[in-house]
């Protein structure tokens, strides 16, 4: 997906899942790839809501 602007990539973190993990447990286990956020961190989320909380 092309994102237009670095706001729009925050947030929508996609889920990749652990395919080790799930067949260990015979569970879908999923991770959420917070690495794939512009900051690489579950923060860039929390600081577009304060910022758009200020404005």
């Amino acid at each position: 997906m092309i994102r237009q602007s670095t706001l729009e990539a925050i947030g929508n973190t996609p889920l990749i899942k652990l395919r080790k993990a799930s067949e260990l447990t015979g569970c879908t286990i999923l991770g959420k790839a917070e690495f794939m956020n512009p900051g690489q961190s579950v923060k860039d989320r929390a600081g577009l809501f304060i910022i758009e909380d200020a404005v």
